[in-house]
């Protein structure tokens, strides 16, 4: 049972990042079909819909929309990729632009709450690593569980802001990226494209799940 117990977590934790990847690269094969690549697809978008002063570049740390900087950032393989994994990455992308654009609020809340839950997990993990040696050093009663509340709460921040990033993906992805794709994709890469902005979304669920079982890790390191 317990091992079953373990492999049920493992799957739960893994599985979504798993699929995710795998529906992106089932459709990254290149298509000559395809008048143009994700950054051309991308800027095209920008210029048609009249958003200003937003530019697209590559970028090693994965597929972004950066607010602050007005970035449309796409990894090497969808910036240059003539694939439907590209255009409906970088649709999804440019999603986020146009809400940015429009002044889409949970955008700009979430902006908000990813520096903070950057921040919080750095300093959940400073906490974790801490806690026996300030326990040691103060003896305070109390006072390794009120630290190792403090990097709970740090390390809930982070999972909790993956989740409320949730919303704000599946608008990009459905709301903004999907009526423009159907103009720019054959009818029959509809379907898969659909398959593909929801890999973009829940890469995000994988993400949160991954900061909880980060959470559960230290835990258990600190009751040994």
């Amino acid at each position: 049972m317990i091992v079953l117990g373990i492999a049920l977590l493992l799957a739960l934790f893994l599985l979504p990042n798993v699929w995710a990847q795998w529906v992106l690269k089932r459709h990254a094969r290149g298509r000559d079909d395809y008048p143009g690549t994700g950054a051309e697809l991308a800027d095209h978008l920008l210029r048609r819909l009249g958003i200003e002063g937003v530019k697209v570049e590559p970028t090693e740390q994965g597929d972004h929309y950066d607010p602050a900087a007005r970035r449309v950032r796409l990894s090497p393989a969808v910036y240059a990729g003539r694939s439907l994994t590209a255009v409906t990455v970088a649709a999804h992308e440019v999603g986020h632009a146009i809400q940015h654009h429009r002044g889409y609020a949970p955008l700009l809340a979430r902006s908000r709450l990813v520096a903070v839950a950057q921040k919080a997990e750095k300093l959940g993990a400073l906490l974790m690593m801490a806690a026996p040696f300030l326990f040691l050093l103060t003896r305070l009663p109390g006072g390794l569980a009120i630290v190792v509340v403090a990097a709970v709460i740090s390390f809930g921040t982070a999972a909790l802001v993956h989740l409320v990033t949730l919303p704000v993906e599946f608008d990009a992805s459905f709301q903004r990226a999907l009526p423009l794709l159907k103009e720019y994709i054959p009818p029959g890469d509809m379907a898969a494209a659909r398959h593909v902005l929801t890999a973009c979304a829940f890469t995000y669920v994988a993400a949160s799940l991954s900061s909880i079982l980060n959470l559960g890790r230290w835990l258990v390191i600190l009751r040994r």
